[in-house]
């Protein structure tokens, strides 16, 4: 019973109650006069006396006068039988009422009564839903929409043009079948939407239940699995038998992983539970007939551990890669997120778009609401540049924690360790362009710092992946230098580094001794595939690889000593700058290095992304070499070290 429903029995009985107790002596006193006893006795003997009723429990008298008033007096209790007989001498009609009247004599027992009565009606109807509860607990938990309320369309959903237009196809099918059927084509019955998590997978649903305009049945993976075996099968076959009552129609269901996985797979063997489910799903689809018109849209970020008879033609005949954004996808979804904001004139979203490489629709949506707040806490009525700046900074490298203090001598090793990162960042060829460098605590990082990419990359060739392994040893090397001894600081660029060194010897064939063979599965360890696999490469290979590793990684921490040697003034100028202003910007130090190395280190214009865009900075003059004092100038600065093959590692000092 609802809470408002079971509160408005429990006033109904109360009052129910009061009105049995106040009612009835409210009409009986309504014309009565209480009258002396003494003053009834001498009315009696004036003969004004017609009726006295006396009541033997309580004494009291009650009667008519002879003008027809009725009256009530107290008499005495018990009453006396010489009084009763002066009454009737003086021609008093004498009656005597009962104790009690039955009501008042059932009145305490009616209570309880009631109050067990509506106790039980209460218990009755909580079994009751329980009962319904298990006997309904097969049923399909799918929402449905239909055409009269649409809530999302393909006007929302902005860019994704191919995907939109696989889609549409499916909703024109359903909408006017006619026009596929009179050449022969049949609408696919499966259609998998596959893309990392954010992507819009679900957003693109939501627009095919507005535009399709039949019934739309949307359904979590998670909603088929119960406590109870048989469960998910059944809600199964209910929810395509609705789906055929109303057909056409659309069935969606998301994160179909959590009931599609590998049957037979995973520590300890199956579930049967859901591999009952997954059977029952694959005899639905199965069973359809190409002219039911239902089709089943399903989305996943991990297609690699769906089962491959869902895969199927004839079930999932399409899938749908919904990839990560592009620049040029990245623009209309901001102004999606943007269309109701107030935002500043010198807001430019296409620097916005370009400044965000690698975002997700839902990066963006946070992206644009960062910014919104960022704009609240400093007190403007508009959202301006430096609040999508503050946001990108907030989203990427993590929220500033101002409350650690760190010490001078702590606070010097960072500025020396980020310092290290950036230059090499700046210098090498490859690298993405520096962006910004600070030292505040960011995260879980005590110090960021930020590269972007000039543009989208779908590839990353060996020289990039080699000067990228150098930059990340450049905090560790710069620690070396100065201190001659090493911290922790550098954990995360270590283990980072080791990865993507071993994917470049054993996945990549980035290594003359291993030549072009690929060693690494991809299979997944809690599905059972990878448990007790065995190695399909021997002892020595795998000591080859481990050595190739460590080459790989010893050469690029050498060729990252000897650029910070070479540059060690242009080190020490960015850790100043680090130390004074905790955060600095790539442009800043850029100038820094270039005015420390005595000429530009990038003559054709500087490698660094500017706040919120990617224009370059405008090149630096140049600085004429340093006169020595003997009219002789002094040698130009060494060329920075190329990538390997061509370059031949120093010998790594002693720690």
């Amino acid at each position: 019973m609802p809470p408002t429903a079971r509160r408005t029995m429990v006033i109904v009985i109360i009052l129910f109650l009061l009105g049995l107790l106040i009612i009835p002596s409210t009409f009986s006193n309504k014309t009565i006069k209480s009258v002396n006893y003494s003053s009834l006795l001498t009315e009696a003997k004036e003969q004004k006396v017609v009726s006295a009723n006396i009541n033997n429990t309580t004494g009291v008298i009650t009667g008519q006068l002879s003008d027809g008033t009725n009256y009530s007096t107290n008499g005495p209790n018990p009453v006396l039988s010489d009084e009763v007989s002066v009454l009737r001498a003086d021609n008093v009609s004498v009656t005597f009422a009962n104790p009690s009247s039955l009501l008042s004599a059932l009145l305490p027992y009616l209570i309880w009564i009631l109050l067990l009565v509506g106790f039980m009606y209460f218990m009755t109807r909580q079994a009751r839903g329980q009962m319904q509860g298990m006997m309904s607990v097969g049923r399909s938990k799918a929402k449905q929409f239909n055409q009269d309320k649409p809530t999302t369309t393909f006007a929302d959903v902005a860019g994704y043009l191919g995907v939109k237009q696989e889609i549409s196809e499916v909703v024109e099918f359903l909408k006017t079948p006619g026009r596929f059927a009179t050449m022969g084509a049949s609408v696919p019955k499966g259609l998998l939407l596959v893309g990392p998590p954010g992507t819009g997978k679900t957003m693109l649903a939501r627009a095919v239940a507005g535009e399709a305009g039949v019934p739309f049945f949307s359904v979590s993976g998670s909603d088929f699995m119960e406590m109870f075996v048989g469960v998910g099968a059944s809600r199964v076959r209910d929810l395509f038998a609705n789906a055929r009552k109303q057909s056409p129609a659309i069935v969606f269901i998301d994160e179909i992983d959590s009931i599609g996985r590998k049957r037979g797979a995973g520590l300890g063997g199956g579930h049967d539970e859901r591999e009952q489910t997954l059977n029952q799903m694959l005899n639905e689809m199965d069973g359809f007939d190409p002219t039911e018109g239902i089709v089943v849209i399903a989305a996943t970020n991990r297609p690699d551990v769906l089962d491959p008879a869902l895969l199927r033609p004839g079930r999932f005949d399409r899938q749908i890669v919904v990839p990560l954004p592009d620049l040029e996808e990245r623009l209309p979804i901001l102004q999606v997120h943007s269309k109701n904001k107030p935002l500043d004139p010198s807001v430019d979203l296409m620097l916005v778009a370009r400044g965000t490489p690698g975002f997700s629709g839902a990066d963006l949506a946070n992206l644009v609401n960062e910014a919104a707040l960022h704009a609240v806490r400093r007190n403007s009525t508009t959202i301006a540049m430096e609040d999508f700046e503050t946001a990108r900074d907030r989203v990427m490298m993590g929220q500033q924690r101002d409350s650690m203090v760190l010490h001078d001598d702590e606070r010097e090793r960072i500025a020396f360790h980020e310092s290290g990162h950036a230059l090499l960042a700046y210098v090498l060829d490859k690298t993405d362009p520096l962006h910004k460098i600070t030292i505040i605590p960011r995260g879980m990082a005590l110090g960021v710092t930020m590269t972007l990419p000039e543009e989208d990359r779908y590839i990353m060739s060996r020289q990039h992946l080699e000067d990228s392994l150098c930059m990340r040893m450049g905090g560790r090397v710069a620690e070396l230098l100065v201190y001659g001894d090493l911290s922790t600081g550098a954990a995360d660029d270590l283990q980072r580094n080791t990865e993507l060194a071993r994917r470049m010897v054993r996945e990549w064939g980035m290594s003359k001794e291993i030549g072009p063979m690929a060693w690494g599965s991809n299979n997944q360890v809690f599905l059972g595939e990878d448990l007790m696999h065995t190695r399909d490469y021997s002892d020595h290979t795998s000591q080859i690889i481990d050595d190739e590793v460590e080459r790989i990684l010893r050469e690029q921490e050498s060729r990252a000593i000897e650029v910070l040697t070479l540059h060690r003034r242009g080190l020490e100028a960015v850790t100043r700058a680090l130390l004074e202003h905790e955060t600095i910007d790539g442009e800043t130090a850029a100038r820094l290095i270039d005015e420390a190395h005595g000429e530009p280190v990038h003559p054709q214009g500087s490698k660094t992304v500017s706040a919120l865009g990617l224009s370059q900075s405008p090149a630096v003059a140049p600085v004429a070499p340093a006169d020595s004092g003997d009219g002789v100038a002094a040698p130009a600065p060494e060329p920075v070290p190329a990538a390997a093959p061509n370059w031949q590692p120093p010998t790594l000092p002693s720690v």
